[in-house]
């Protein structure tokens, strides 16, 4: 087997698994989104946050970003989530994957709240204006999601330690984390 062959199919297992984790990451958030608390016109998920740490850390901020998009857009879907799931969730995820990416440390997961407190209310107050009559401010997302995100983000810091014991180094790395 030629060189460009081998790295063709490791590309492609290396996608594929990454495919999977979204999947995985997508089922796992849409599955605990029945713990929620309404804020408002938003719905205040944890679980959401911490899934998103943990896909952010362990397959990278675009695969991250995507599982949180998917869970979103599923979420929607089942009446679990409001459209607001889609720009205050995806933002969290991308931002702990780079930081991730930049800094190799765990404690990236508690930059989650930067991306969805920050970015994602910001996004959500822009494009949430026609849902809400204009009366949701960029305080008002960011208050609410902070209420998500905080504790999401340290429960995804704590999912990250256990899957870090539990999972041996090789498996890790060949993850992407």
């Amino acid at each position: 087997m030629g060189e460009k062959t081998k790295v063709v199919n490791r590309a492609a297992k290396i996608s594929f698994r990454k495919t999977a984790y979204v999947a995985i990451f997508c089922a796992l958030a849409v599955v605990s989104s029945g713990v929620s608390f309404p804020i408002g016109p938003t719905k205040v998920f944890p679980f959401q946050h911490a899934i998103n740490v943990v896909a952010g850390i362990m397959i990278g901020p675009w695969y991250g970003g995507l599982a949180a998009f998917l869970a979103g857009l599923l979420r929607i879907a089942i009446g679990t989530g409001t459209i607001f799931a889609l720009p205050g969730g995806v933002p969290g995820a991308i931002i702990v994957g780079l930081f991730y990416r930049w800094l190799r440390r765990d404690w990236v997961a508690l930059t989650e709240p930067l991306g969805t407190g920050f970015i994602g209310a910001g996004l959500s107050a822009y494009l949430g204006s026609p849902f809400t009559g204009g009366e949701a401010t960029f305080f008002f997302f960011q208050s609410a999601f902070l209420v998500s995100s905080i504790p999401g983000c340290i429960i995804g810091l704590l999912f990250v330690r256990v899957l870090r014991k539990a999972i041996s180094v090789d498996t890790w790395e060949e993850i992407g984390g």
